[in-house]
């Protein structure tokens, strides 16, 4: 029995050791646990603080870099304005000199000619001379432009006095062909009439057709003449009128052509 008890108390030792070497062991993964953490959080820490660190380093570079090609900018616009500001001084050194010499130039002008007191004087003769330059130059275009103005209307008027005389001499060529052939036809139905003058039908055939063309002529000369012929049929009348209509045409044209070469 005293076996048994020692049996069971070593086994509670036994156990108790166990208990307690399990007890630090988890305090002991506790502690170590909690270093792990800390050093997790330090190395966290440190992680975060270098990407803050990188980051702003990498911003300050940029901004730097930025403000640098902003300053490379602003040299490169100064050094441009440089360069106008010494081409307009340029410009405007060379305008003072040419200046001068107008200004020595006045000068001796006003040496030499009694007519000017000043300066101003000089400057208002050229002034007033260049005005009377201008209007005189204006009335030059002014008439340049009314003489071409009325040669292109002589022309134009000579070009229609022209087309009316071709077509008054084609009325008198078309009238006199047709007066000649009237004419022809009246002589030769004449000595046709002579020879047939015992044919009664025959002489008031050739009769009527010599009446006939020359009523037709008649009336073709009465259109020409808006019908301020009075109207006959007188065949010796007509004829008259024809002729005088021809007369009265040629001396139109020949007037017409007259003044067109003056």
């Amino acid at each position: 029995m005293l076996e048994v008890e020692n049996g069971l108390n070593q086994q509670k030792e036994e156990f108790a050791m166990k208990i307690e070497s399990l007890v630090q062991r988890r305090e002991e993964l506790a502690r170590k646990e909690a270093q792990l953490k800390e050093s997790l959080a330090k190395f966290d820490k440190f992680l975060k603080e270098n990407d803050a660190k990188r980051t702003r380093a990498l911003k300050k570079s940029l901004d730097e870099r930025k403000t640098r090609e902003q300053k490379e900018i602003e040299i490169q616009q100064l050094r441009e304005a440089i360069g106008r500001l010494s081409l307009k001084n340029d410009k405007q050194s060379r305008a003072v000199d040419i200046n001068l010499a107008y200004q020595r130039y006045m000068e001796s002008v006003l040496e030499s000619v009694e007519e000017f007191g000043e300066t101003k004087d000089i400057l208002a003769r050229y002034d007033t001379l260049a005005a009377t330059n201008q209007e005189l130059l204006q009335r030059a275009r002014e008439a340049q432009d009314k003489t071409e103005s009325d040669r292109l209307a002589f022309m134009h008027a000579t070009e229609e006095k022209n087309n009316l005389i071709l077509n008054y001499n084609n009325d008198i060529a078309r009238l006199q062909t047709k007066l000649e052939e009237l004419q022809l036809n009246s002589a030769r139905w004449q000595a046709e009439c002579d020879h047939t003058m015992n044919n009664a039908t025959q002489k008031s055939l050739l009769l009527g057709q010599i009446k006939m063309a020359t009523n037709n002529l008649f009336n073709l000369v009465k259109v020409h003449l808006n019908n301020r012929l009075n109207p006959t049929n007188d065949t010796l009348v007509q004829l008259d009128k024809i002729q005088q209509f021809i007369v009265d045409l040629s001396e139109i044209t020949a007037d017409l052509q007259i003044s067109c070469c003056s």
